[in-house]
């Protein structure tokens, strides 16, 4: 993925010039500009069904129908087409474009230390990495709100939750770009660090994760047939298996399977492609996960080795980032020769999560065709997350603090890092402005939650 070619470098000093210049183009506190929004939220919701799986819309109207945070959740769409009409720095990195809290997590490393980390990439690319903090920031302020926190609470919250970014991006930018490469968050490290309250949460949360092996999961979701195959139990209409016989015959964007992984196995390195060229596809099952990816296509891979061992893969498909299609970016992704067009946007997926995470799923890879692109990723090995939404003010504060510092430890990958530090500066005036911006934005996601449930009960969604 050529981001090298195409995302803008300076030394070290002009970095930190052009920082401070900015400044009086793109004054901080107009971070907290957040227009009225100008969109017919219900057309954005319909264009987002379209081409998904009918029978599963309905899932996803109820899922997002739950609250304003999985609203929230859902509606990246929704957020960047407003954030397109806000002012922008035009510093541009990889960002997520989903940043939002529910989207950090454990997962293990290929050395099996459970790192937490972003771990959410379907909407990622280039773009600003103003719109990454905004969407935390109200992230935070919206779990906040039910809990029960007045505006004041929010704000602050949201606030911390800059400073804390803005302060490790400082400290990334004083730091060599080898040193910045390197630094990953340990669970148990963060864990030890945490308070006693967000302690409780982090081991909670960290327990699930280390239960949550391989070789668990296939127990939970797998049976033995009366041939003494082993197949995915049917869940409906959550878990659906899609090879009554035989696997190999399972249609995936107009493929066979067995196709999709052999090409699956030229995106990954070599020898996770000569670990996993000794298993055999025994079973294929569609499986619903998350909010606003249901409806598109998510397949879990039911795969077993050369002495029956079994392991399971996911294989999710990869549609345009909303940073592109709403957001009005054009540099989402560079186009060059080595990214023909119907794959740009699986190897987007991958190559950003390589970015933006300390250690990335050594399974994870991509296959493409001009009928699909898919991305590839182990299911839920070691795999765990905080559900923000039952935090009180004071866990919150913390857990929203720890995501602000690893979403700027994801973000100082980039060449431009030094000069958003060198912008944002010593003083609290960008964190209040995220702290504005943040309570202002929650106050248009609760509207739009209730205009989205008027609409699914009346049945014009």
């Amino acid at each position: 993925m050529p981001f090298h070619n195409f995302l803008a470098r300076h030394d070290h000093d002009e970095s930190i010039e052009l920082g401070h210049q900015l400044r009086e183009a793109i004054p901080r506190d107009a971070l907290a500009d957040c227009p009225a929004a100008d969109r017919d939220l219900i057309d954005l919701v319909h264009r987002q069904h379209s081409g998904r799986i009918p029978d599963l819309i309905p899932l996803r109207v109820e899922r997002m129908s739950e609250s304003a945070f999985a609203f929230f959740r859902a509606t990246a769409d929704v957020m960047a087409t407003d954030l397109s009409g806000t002012p922008v720095t035009d510093i541009d990195v990889v960002i997520s474009g989903d940043a939002h809290a529910g989207n950090f997590g454990f997962y293990a490393s290929p050395e099996r230390r459970i790192l937490f980390d972003l771990n959410d990439f379907d909407e990622s690319g280039v773009g600003p990495w103003e719109w990454d903090l905004k969407r935390l920031a109200t992230s935070v302020a919206l779990c906040a709100r039910a809990a029960g926190a007045d505006r004041d609470t929010q704000e602050t919250l949201a606030s911390e939750v800059a400073e804390k970014y803005r302060r490790a991006m400082r400290v990334a930018g004083s730091t060599s770009v080898i040193d910045r490469y390197y630094v990953s968050a340990d669970a148990e490290s963060i864990s030890e660090l945490a308070d006693e309250r967000v302690h409780g949460v982090l081991e909670r949360a960290l327990a699930k994760a280390r239960k949550r092996t391989a070789a668990a999961i296939v127990d939970k979701i797998t049976y033995l047939d009366d041939s003494g195959t082993r197949k995915i139990s049917p869940d409906p209409p959550i878990v659906v298996p899609l090879s009554a016989q035989d696997p190999s015959t399972v249609e995936v964007g107009g493929h066979l399977i067995g196709d999709l992984f052999d090409h699956y196995l030229a995106s990954v390195r070599t020898d996770v492609a000569l670990l996993l060229s000794q298993f055999e596809i025994t079973d294929v099952a569609r499986r619903v996960v998350g909010v606003g990816s249901v409806g598109n296509v998510a397949l879990i891979v039911l795969l077993q080795g050369p002495s029956g061992e079994p392991m399971v893969l996911q294989l999710k498909q990869a549609a345009p980032s909303v940073l592109e299609v709403n957001g009005k970016l054009t540099s989402v992704i560079p186009e060059t020769e080595h990214t023909p067009a119907h794959a740009r946007d699986a190897i987007r997926v991958v190559a950003s999560a390589h970015v933006l995470q300390a250690n990335s799923d050594p399974f994870l890879g991509w296959t493409a065709s001009p009928r699909g692109a898919f991305y590839w990723r182990q299911f839920r090995d070691m795999k765990g997350s905080v559900d923000a939404t039952e935090l009180d003010a004071k866990e919150l504060r913390r857990y929203g603090e720890l995501c602000g510092r690893l979403l700027a430890r994801g973000h100082a990958q980039s060449p431009a890092s030094v000069q958003i530090g060198a912008y944002l500066g010593k003083g609290s005036v960008a964190d209040e402005a995220f702290g504005r911006w943040a309570v202002r934005y929650a106050d248009q996601v609760e509207a739009d939650y209730a205009t989205f449930v008027a609409a699914a009960d009346n049945g014009e969604i």
